[in-house]
């Protein structure tokens, strides 16, 4: 051997250092830096709105004489976003992820802008459609965006993201919304918030126009719209806004608004969700029916919280509403845990312990009617509860990605969307129907004299027949989470 020869020693090192694997680059690495912070703040856009928008609502209603219009406001951005949802899958999945996520943002921009200007609540409520258009379309394609950009590696950490930027909006959003409505007007709360859009524009779009724009498969001819899925994206819409309509009139009447959406929906959603989500079908059907089930009986449990805690223990709003904010915490540190790696083959049994959480936080909520219990201890209780849904949420973000094709990634994201918002819109509507029947109006209309004086009329039973069925719905979803693997 010669000295211009390497040795063997020489020649296996040089092998190592050649096959190692390489690092292992996280979300804020060089490579996904500029595209995580962009769809972040996308996220924080949306989390920000939710929460300050909500709270300058009930002013907007009332400069605007539209009190008897309030509920179409909320009802008006989900039924729209069902719609979205669907065509956004469809366009991500067709032509790329890039189109649907700006004309989202655009449209989402131009919905706030049009009810922050608005002289009648109809206008009012017709932003707050063209908002749902754009909120739809904007959740989906970024789905899609994370499925064809990031490895599955990391998608946990993305995941954990998103809940994270939820926290500060939970915390500030309704502060600072209620000190702009009491200072310059609810308009600008309104106006406002579309400024945030320039930041996610200038960071997410290029990113991801670069790492996973256009179709899957460039050299493919781009196959047209499923014209049926958009028929049915449009029954979905109307059958889920006829049965809210029909939830808010307790008259004999109503039943034909509820018969006439139920006629609409049911085929609508055999249609739209994959063959088996019904019967909690081992893999996807599973997720997707989890994700429904998880995001319904808790989010309608915690939307009557508040009210609970003014009127039956003669809190602030403010304060009721602080009592809920370390959950945005408890949210993002569930996802958090779980986006550890060396947790990933354990992330069945976690969706379960998760379901569970969300279970006995909802089921032991209502413990605070019962005057001897410490307001206190249901911040304690639902921050075990938020816990879980962080655990379960975010997998289920995951586990949708890692069980889609690429080109199947889209309508596959549009499914859990329409699973989430539908069952919340059905489940509340349920719940605030059977609030109303055993005296909730009179809880509602006591609540602000219970502001002032510290208390409200009691109707511990309207809150029960809230609380004690979304912690049976809760329950059904313990068994659901055992059948998201496939290998079990």
């Amino acid at each position: 051997m010669t000295a211009l020869e390497p040795s063997d020693a020489e020649v296996t090192a040089a092998l190592v250092e050649t096959t190692a694997p390489a690092p292992v680059e996280g979300v804020l690495g060089r490579t996904y830096r500029a595209l995580s912070i962009g769809i972040v703040s996308v996220v924080l856009l949306i989390a920000f709105e939710a929460t300050a928008v909500g709270t300058a609502m009930p002013v907007a209603a009332r400069e605007l004489h539209g009190i008897p219009l309030y509920a179409f406001a909320f009802s008006a951005y989900f039924t729209t976003s069902l719609f979205a949802m669907v065509l956004s899958g469809q366009w991500a999945d067709r032509r790329g992820p890039l189109a649907p996520l700006a004309g989202g943002i655009g449209a989402f921009g131009a919905g706030l802008l049009l009810s922050g200007t608005a002289g009648s609540m109809w206008v009012f409520i017709l932003g707050r459609a063209v908002q749902g258009i754009g909120g739809g379309l904007v959740i989906v394609a970024l789905y899609v965006v994370i499925g064809r950009a990031y490895p599955e590696r990391i998608r946990p950490g993305i995941m954990a993201a998103f809940s994270a930027a939820w926290i500060v909006p939970s915390v500030v959003g309704p502060l600072a919304s209620g000190t702009v409505t009491e200072h310059l007007g609810w308009r600008w709360v309104f106006v406002g918030i579309p400024v945030l859009i320039l930041l996610p524009l200038g960071l997410a779009l290029p990113a991801i126009r670069r790492m996973a724009g256009g179709p899957t498969d460039a050299e493919a001819a781009a196959e047209p719209f499923d014209r049926r899925r958009i028929r049915l994206a449009l029954g979905i819409s109307a059958g889920a806004g006829l049965l809210q309509y029909a939830g808010q009139e307790l008259r004999w009447l109503s039943l034909v608004p509820a018969l006439a959406g139920a006629a609409l929906l049911v085929p609508a959603v055999r249609g739209l969700l994959p063959a088996g989500t019904v019967r909690a079908a081992r893999g996807l059907p599973a997720v997707i029916l989890l994700r429904g089930i998880s995001a319904g009986s808790f989010i309608v449990a915690e939307s009557f919280v508040p009210l609970m805690l003014v009127t039956q223990r003669g809190l602030s709003p403010t304060l009721a509403g602080l009592s809920l904010a370390a959950g945005g915490l408890t949210w993002a540190l569930g996802s958090y845990v779980l986006a550890r790696p060396r947790l990933e083959p354990h992330r069945g049994p976690l969706m379960v312990a998760g379901m569970v959480l969300v279970t006995l936080s909802i089921l032991a909520a209502p413990a605070v009617l019962v005057e001897s219990v410490p307001v206190w201890t249901l911040a304690v209780v639902w921050g075990f509860g938020c816990f879980g849904m962080g655990m379960v949420i975010a997998s289920t973000s995951v586990l949708l990605l890692k069980l889609s094709a690429p080109q199947e990634a889209g309508a596959n994201s549009a499914a859990l969307q329409i699973s989430d918002g539908l069952s919340n819109a059905l489940l509340l509507a349920a719940g605030g129907a059977a609030f109303a029947a055993l005296g909730g109006g009179a809880v509602g209309a006591a609540a602000h004299g219970a502001v002032e004086s510290g208390a409200g009329a009691a109707h511990p039973g309207a809150f029960m027949v809230v609380f004690l069925p979304m912690a049976a719905v809760a329950l059904v979803g313990v068994w659901v989470a055992t059948r998201v693997h496939t290998d079990t």
